[in-house]
């Protein structure tokens, strides 16, 4: 067992603001801290921005000025790896390129004890690649750190393929000392949220695509029926396309051209053009002075139903029911049938991953129209609908009419199969799951990265047991059989549990 306590002393290569915040979390937990750049005067900028967001606490009440100046005065600014010499951990955070982060660990190697523990804060880079160069790979590990530093609490420990697990076990409980929530993972491409979170941007992009709906109006039913605190599109332009659109080429290229991480043309063509987001003042929305920011489709007010009739169980759906006869509607139960709604002559009923106008078909009803998943039926604000091609207009306005009546906003989208929210939801989990079979992390853990790391609502794997895993494998070969692609294989983890009866 290693254990590393207050006094052990900490280096940090690279002051940017992801080192700089990794020092100021070093120095805060009590440790001495070398804070080192190889650009000149970058370890000094560096420092001044910690104390410049210190002094923002101070204002605010959260941290007094002594509690400030002790955690400054453990910040010690080096002139070059030489002076890395007592540290215990020395943790990179330089450019995301192998072979100066190998050049880096090898000089570190010849500088600083044999039981000196080496971490890289790489997001991208296979740790057993950065080890195979060292002496002591066994000393390696992948310390994940997420932006800002000082406020995001996950850390991903990430070992390669010589890394000690002693050294992961004490990297882990060092994360956990600082405060941090960290999860355990392989050193795969993407590690666990660079890779479970790409379906998140990639299914926003293929509705986009296929003329499902506008940015606005997806990111809209992400953020209010889902949950989500920001749409895809918002959260793109956010990080910058040149950005995310590097790291869904580099997670697609390093699992061989997997058709799951796919990058998308659309984000391409913003990325050809010069047009990465709020950075460059234009991404998927327009950022300039005094530009609007468009609004959802939204559908117009229609007549509360006079009488709804429920058929069967509607599963994650249940709580619409007493939404319904909160809001003073004559509800009728039948305990026969499939799981769903009829008012007027319309009959709802939750995607289940095909296209309205294809199930439509199959059952031989020309009104049927799907509403999409929400995290909560209870909170959520607003709810997509998306009618068979075959549905005549006053079935559409009699749907519209029942979830206005129980407080939601209605946006009306094209039929694409699964919808938003329940195709976005069903792949996230369905990367978790993956993950987890093969060998990645653990369910836990990728729930806890998920949350942690880009503040899902809700951890892909829990809420794919709250949807129903079979719903979630029913939704996941609906999309495989109509688009006919390997991207939407289900994840034989899923297979096995629903099999097994979970």
């Amino acid at each position: 067992m290693i254990t590393i306590d207050s006094t052990a002393v900490i280096g940090v290569i690279g002051a940017g603001t992801m080192g700089a915040g990794i020092a100021q979390v070093a120095a805060k937990a009590g440790h001495p801290v070398i804070l080192f750049d190889a650009m000149e005067g970058a370890a000094q900028r560096g420092l001044e921005g910690i104390e410049k967001g210190l002094a923002k606490l101070v204002t605010r009440g959260r941290m007094t000025q002594e509690e400030v100046d002790t955690l400054l005065s453990r910040i010690t600014l080096a002139n070059s790896l030489q002076d890395f010499a007592p540290s215990r951990v020395v943790i990179e955070v330089i450019v995301e390129r192998l072979d100066i982060k190998q050049q880096v660990f090898a000089e570190l190697e010849e500088i600083c004890a044999a039981d000196t523990i080496l971490a890289t804060n790489t997001s991208s880079i296979s740790v057993t690649a950065i080890g195979s160069q060292l002496t002591r790979s066994q000393n390696l590990v992948g310390m994940h750190f997420f932006n800002p530093a000082p406020i995001m609490k996950l850390v991903e420990v990430i070992s390669g393929l010589d890394t000690d697990p002693a050294v992961a076990d004490a990297i882990y409980s060092l994360s956990e000392a600082w405060g941090k929530k960290p999860v355990r993972a392989k050193s795969t491409p993407g590690f666990i949220v660079n890779r479970v979170a790409r379906p998140f941007y990639a299914e926003g992009l293929r509705v986009l695509q296929e003329g499902g709906s506008n940015e606005a109006t997806i990111d809209a039913i992400l953020r209010d029926a889902g949950q989500f605190r920001m749409g895809p599109f918002e959260l793109m332009d956010l990080i910058g396309h040149d950005v995310n659109f590097a790291v869904t080429s580099s997670v697609f290229a390093a699992y061989f051209n997997d058709q799951r991480f796919l990058p998308s043309l659309i984000q391409q063509e913003l990325v050809n053009a010069g047009h990465l987001g709020r950075k460059s003042g234009r991404g998927f929305y327009d950022y300039s002075e005094n530009a609007e920011k468009p609004s959802p489709a939204t559908a117009a007010p229609q007549k509360a139903p006079a009488q709804v009739t429920i058929e069967g169980d509607l599963g994650v759906a249940e709580p619409l029911v007493q939404l319904m006869i909160d809001a003073g509607l004559k509800v009728t139960r039948v305990d026969e049938g499939e799981g769903s709604i009829t008012v007027a002559n319309a009959t709802l009923r939750l995607t289940n991953g095909q296209m309205t106008t294809q199930r439509a078909a199959q059952q031989r009803n020309s009104n049927l129209i799907h509403f999409d998943l929400a995290l909560d039926y209870n909170v959520a604000k607003r709810i997509a609908l998306a009618p068979a091609d075959q549905a005549d207009e006053a079935a559409l306005q009699a749907a519209a009419g029942l979830f206005q009546a129980i407080g939601k906003d209605v946006s009306v989208i094209d039929d694409v199969p699964g919808m938003v929210v329940m195709r976005t939801v069903a792949m996230l989990a369905n990367e978790g799951f993956d993950a987890v079979n093969q060998q990645v992390c653990s369910e836990a853990d990728v729930d806890i990265a998920m949350k942690g790391g880009v503040n899902y609502p809700f951890g892909p794997i829990e809420w794919a047991y709250a949807v129903g895993l079979g719903t979630i494998q029913a939704v996941l070969d609906n999309l495989a059989s109509t688009y006919g692609e390997d991207r939407y294989r289900t994840s034989p983890l899923i297979r096995r549990k629903v099999a097994g009866g979970l």
